[in-house]
């Protein structure tokens, strides 16, 4: 998930201001609005948020920003609101043990949260889809991988590279990242992946995560989160995944990538959109997926991301269409 941003929260409360003045062009340039008379079929990025990852957040206690727990009714109301039907939940649980846990024994910690994740999730089964989380260097990661694989709870796996304290430069982690790869790939349990974790993260840290990594599970759906693999933009990256897709590498066969806060984060620049543009369609329509992320600490509930995700890209109507009717395999 990509860290807040507060400059540009006002900015882009103000920006779904404008999608009131709709144009009919095919083709519209960086910072106009595009019609927006249709909504993707799924959001492939949300994530609720426990009482316990309220905890995390508040503490020391923040007056006025305080964050409140984020249940399933919640994200129902917000789906609703945006015409969404359906949508992929990530487990928080790898907040619990990062480089610097909070606990001397956080594995509890994942396990419930874990655990919360899916009872939440349970409530709307015909809507609500969840994967599980954990730190994929800690010694209880396969054990969690195949409890959860056995509950048949969750559809997935989540890995957040960076909250987990993940250097794509060191050896010793991308070994162990790879079995968790490995055995996801056994379980035939799809993951979404933010890529980016500690440490420098450019050409040679993308070309690690496709030759070592994503190597390693070549039956299950990958997902390159935030399209480059999160927070600050990097073309570097977005730039080895994207001719890696035009070149038909073997290990890009079943990647896919969503969109989540690109706009958000990247949107204040017309070039880089300009870039983003170039490297989606590079990469292929087809593995695009929408999603918004969640809606906490000032960030976009799903209606008003999906408009500043139009606003600011400066794709072709035809192309946010066809963006907005992906579904990810695992959801299919």
């Amino acid at each position: 998930m990509f860290r807040s941003i507060v400059g540009l929260i006002a900015l882009s409360l103000v920006l779904t201001t404008e999608l009131g003045r709709l144009h009919r062009a095919e083709a519209q340039p960086a910072g106009r609005s595009v019609p927006i008379d249709f909504v993707p079929l799924i959001d492939h990025r949300q994530h609720l948020f426990s009482s316990a990852d309220a905890a995390l957040v508040n503490d020391p206690p923040r007056t006025p920003r305080y964050q409140a727990p984020i249940t399933s009714d919640d994200l129902i109301e917000m789906l609703d609101l945006a015409h969404i039907a359906r949508a992929v939940v990530l487990s928080e649980a790898f907040w619990h043990d990062g480089p610097s846990p909070r606990s001397p024994d956080p594995y509890p910690l994942v396990r419930a949260e874990n655990d919360w994740t899916a009872q939440q999730v349970a409530k709307y089964p015909k809507r609500l889809v969840a994967f599980c989380s954990f730190n994929p260097l800690a010694d209880y990661a396969l054990e969690e991988l195949r409890r959860c694989a056995s509950s048949k709870a969750f559809g997935g796996l989540k890995l957040g590279f960076a909250s987990s304290g993940v250097n794509l430069s060191n050896p010793t982690h991308v070994a162990k990242v790879r079995g968790v790869f490995q055995a996801a790939d056994g379980y035939g349990l799809p993951i979404v992946v933010h890529a980016r974790g500690v440490g420098s993260y450019g050409l040679e840290q993308a070309r690690v995560m496709l030759d070592q990594i994503v190597a390693a599970a070549p039956h299950i759906p990958v997902q390159i989160a935030h399209l480059w693999g999160g927070e600050g933009y990097s073309g570097d990256a977005l730039q080895v995944y994207a001719e890696a897709v035009a070149r038909h590498e073997p290990e890009t066969r079943i990647l896919y990538f969503d969109v989540a806060e690109i706009a958000f984060v990247a949107g204040n620049s017309p070039q880089i959109m300009r870039t983003i543009a170039m490297r989606i369609r590079q990469i292929g329509l087809g593995r695009i997926l929408y999603g918004s992320d969640a809606a906490l600490n000032g960030r976009l509930k799903p209606r008003e991301a999906w408009e500043l995700f139009c606003t600011k890209v400066p794709l072709t109507r035809s192309e946010f269409r066809a963006i907005a009717q992906n579904v990810a395999p695992y959801m299919r």
